[in-house]
């Protein structure tokens, strides 16, 4: 994973860029992508993972559509088994979405890959009025700017599993403005 050298002049990007091979480091689990090594070669920032055989989840979900229930819970329980890894860690990884679950059918494992927005649970956004992670899966007290525990990422695997039964997400807008509006004030949907 490299870092683009546009966003690596920002000095807080680099830092949470370092700070997820750290992170992940230091959580040994069969559901999350290993991190081999990161550092800065030339200038560039690196983090060497794990190479997985497969496609994320929203890839498969578009290629595929709904998935069968069996099958959307087999890869969800050990997307889960990653969050309670580093939620034991006292980590919420803040970014729980399709596209940052990958899936190695050979191998009939699944990984919570790119914590790069992970917090520690006690602390809050990175800067007043900064929203980080994707607003397709965030629940109502991460828009708020409210500290993040991890039942935001319990919701957000919630919204993940909806996408997967129905192949849309769960607030289909057509701006993320009303996106952010539906968590916070329409009811889930069904």
């Amino acid at each position: 994973k490299l870092l683009d050298p546009h966003l690596a002049a920002d000095e807080s990007f680099r830092e949470r860029f370092v700070q997820e091979s750290r992170l992940v480091a230091a959580i040994d689990h069969p559901n999350i992508i290993p991190i081999y090594d990161a550092g800065d070669a030339g200038g560039v920032l690196y983090i060497a993972m794990r190479l997985v055989d497969g496609c994320d989840l929203e890839q498969l979900i578009e290629r595929e559509g709904p998935l069968p229930p069996e099958r959307a819970l087999a890869i969800l329980d050990q997307v889960a088994a990653a969050l309670d890894a580093a939620h034991a860690r006292d980590l919420v990884h803040r970014d729980v979405k399709p596209a940052n679950v990958m899936i190695d059918d050979a191998a009939g494992r699944t990984f919570l890959m790119d914590f790069g927005i992970a917090k520690q649970a006690r602390t809050r956004a990175t800067k007043t009025g900064l929203f980080v992670g994707s607003v397709d899966y965030a629940p109502p007290e991460q828009i708020e700017g409210k500290p993040t525990t991890p039942s935001a990422d319990v919701y957000a695997l919630g919204c993940v599993l909806y996408q997967c039964l129905t192949g849309k997400r769960p607030f289909e807008k057509d701006t993320d403005v009303a996106v952010i509006y539906a968590h916070l004030l329409e009811p889930p949907p069904r």
